[in-house]
């Protein structure tokens, strides 16, 4: 059973949980496809009696590409759009009486890039102010929330970078994916800017998208144009240790269950959200075609077991939890 929102003319690109409210979800969507146009970030609630309810609407002059909550405060989270920018919006802790509060500009706005930034993320565990951002420019940027410009550049990657996370387990670790079908690992106290490790053809195709597990220090996924997952171990990088075979197109985004370390889920290209559990099988365990076009956002409830939202360019946003997964 789906619980459903649609944002007429806004097409979704990233959903996010916020990790206080066990309710509430970030929708960063784009207008036309992300191809022109503005963004809009929509602040959703979702309880069972009422289905999903919108909050409040923030709107930026650029499509949203990625959204990320504070993970020290409610109210706080971090956008990336089309034109090289981050925002960082605020009041986002509002209710359905007090939503007209919420500041309809971000409290700041971090403008470094050259080109679309397709993935922001802010360091959940180690370093509560620092966001990572990667562009299309090819290059990815740390940030310190509290200052205007970024602390440091990194450039290891010859063209599109598409997903740049930090790890949630180990300091200062973070990896990143691109269009040159590289897997870099890098370590953000580097400054000379090149990475850790890298990977080649870690896919034979553009990657574009990546996790880390939530519950295994040493796993992240990968997964590629070529329809494919692939797991890498830390320990030993020469060989990713499992392939998942996703469909014939793009795997868009990915996402560790927090509940359970062998359950993943991808968004894909083929308009499917596939569930996987590695333990019992190299084949999804649940394969949901509930949207009409490219599914792109993805994100796990950590605090109700095995909920899951997606959203896709068909302006539909679903909370649903996998029938295999069911406690």
């Amino acid at each position: 059973m789906y619980t459903t929102y649609t944002t007429a003319d806004r097409h979704g690109y990233s959903v996010k949980y916020s990790t206080f409210e066990t309710d509430r979800l970030l929708l960063a969507t784009s207008q036309l496809y992300g191809l022109a146009g503005g963004g809009s970030l929509f602040l959703l609630q979702h309880l069972p009696a009422k289905g999903l309810n919108e909050i409040g609407r923030l709107e930026w002059s650029d499509g949203l590409f990625d959204v990320s909550w504070c993970p020290y405060a409610n109210n706080i989270a971090v956008t990336s759009s089309g034109d090289g920018s981050l925002q960082i919006w605020s009041g986002l802790d509002a209710d359905s009486e007090s939503a007209m509060k919420i500041p309809q500009k971000p409290v700041m706005c971090l403008r470094e890039h050259k080109n679309e930034v397709y993935s922001v993320d802010w360091s959940e565990k180690w370093n509560y102010h620092q966001i990572l951002s990667a562009s299309w420019d090819g290059s990815i940027k740390l940030w310190d929330c509290n200052r205007q410009k970024s602390v440091a550049t990194y450039s290891g990657h010859s063209d599109l970078i598409y997903s740049a996370k930090f790890s949630p387990f180990i300091a200062n670790i973070f990896a990143s994916v691109g269009t040159d079908g590289l897997l870099n690992l890098w370590n953000s106290f580097d400054f000379s800017g090149k990475p850790l490790m890298s990977v080649p053809e870690a896919h034979n195709s553009e990657i574009l998208s990546m996790d880390w597990s939530k519950l295994d220090r040493n796993v992240l996924v990968t997964g590629g144009a070529d329809g494919l997952v692939r797991a890498w171990d830390l320990r030993n990088m020469r060989e990713h240790v499992f392939e998942l075979y996703s469909g014939d197109f793009a795997v868009r985004r990915l996402a560790f269950s927090p509940h359970k370390a062998t359950v993943l889920a991808s968004a894909n290209y083929d308009f499917t959200t596939r569930i996987w559990d590695f333990s019992v099988s190299a084949d999804a365990v649940e394969i949901h075609e509930h949207h009409t076009e490219f599914v792109c956002g993805l994100d796990w409830n950590a605090n109700k077991p095995h909920q899951l939202a997606d959203c896709g360019w068909d302006s539909v946003i679903n909370v649903f939890t996998p029938k295999t997964l069911k406690v």
